[in-house]
């Protein structure tokens, strides 16, 4: 088992080489033979972010389908076909890639009340985070997380699984046997730690066995700000 710190959707990299890097803040365009090339920005100041969400891609996994995401971005609206300007439309189920659960995903009464994304705490969501390898032979049961003695005050923890070992957010046809929570797991860490955000290498933090059960142990326990944040990789 290994334990790294990291922070949560984007990693700010300390380094002294990116101190020493000299960066414009002002919003500028590089050109090559007078065409414009847009400057995408990773360095700030003496810190380095590297993105750790999915590209979203038409043949990436999506829930219970065997053929991937399919398309999911049109243009509508073209210049180059004499429109005005561009516009896209994007559709695409919310469920997919690099996302977040609401309270209302699983637990009606919340989805009523409108416990939507928008209700969600941005200090858990945006702060270091506890990256550990779990054993690769099962689920994240009680006693796996029972073993990973992860200390008190760790208040966001990613958890590797053997997801990662098997690439399965690289694969089109969506696999029922991606390791997750079983619901004595994710009890066990609400009941014993202080986390309040979870991280997972796949679509969902739950077990296929433990779909419902597990994630309800989680949202109920939405006092203590508990969120999921799903589906990372790393560079």
């Amino acid at each position: 088992m290994t334990k790294t710190m990291f922070l949560p959707l984007l990693l700010l990299h300390q380094s002294t080489a990116a101190a020493s890097t000299s960066v414009s803040t002002e919003c500028t365009v590089s050109t090559m033979d007078d065409y414009p090339v847009p400057v995408r920005r990773e360095v700030y100041g003496d810190g380095r972010i590297f993105d750790i969400s999915h590209r979203y891609t038409m043949d990436m996994p999506s829930w219970e389908r065997k053929d991937g995401l399919g398309r999911f971005l049109w243009l509508p609206a073209s210049m180059k076909n004499g429109s005005l300007a561009n516009n896209s439309l994007m559709k695409l189920p919310t469920h997919s890639g690099t996302h977040v659960d609401a309270p209302g995903h699983m637990i009606d009464r919340y989805f009523d009340a409108g416990f939507d994304v928008d209700t969600l705490d941005l200090e858990v969501l945006n702060g270091p985070a506890l990256l550990v390898d779990v054993p690769r032979d099962s689920n994240i049961t009680a006693k796996v997380m029972e073993s990973l003695k992860i200390p008190k005050g760790v208040r966001r923890v990613l958890f590797r699984t053997l997801n990662t070992d098997r690439r399965l957010m690289f694969k089109s046809e969506y696999d029922s046997s991606y390791v997750g929570f079983t619901t004595e797991g994710a009890r066990w860490l609400v009941k014993n730690t202080d986390i309040k955000l979870v991280g997972v290498d796949f679509l969902s933090v739950a077990c296929e066995d433990h779909m419902v059960s597990a994630h309800l142990e989680f949202f109920e326990s939405r006092v203590r700000n508990f969120l999921q944040f799903n589906s990372f990789s790393f560079p």
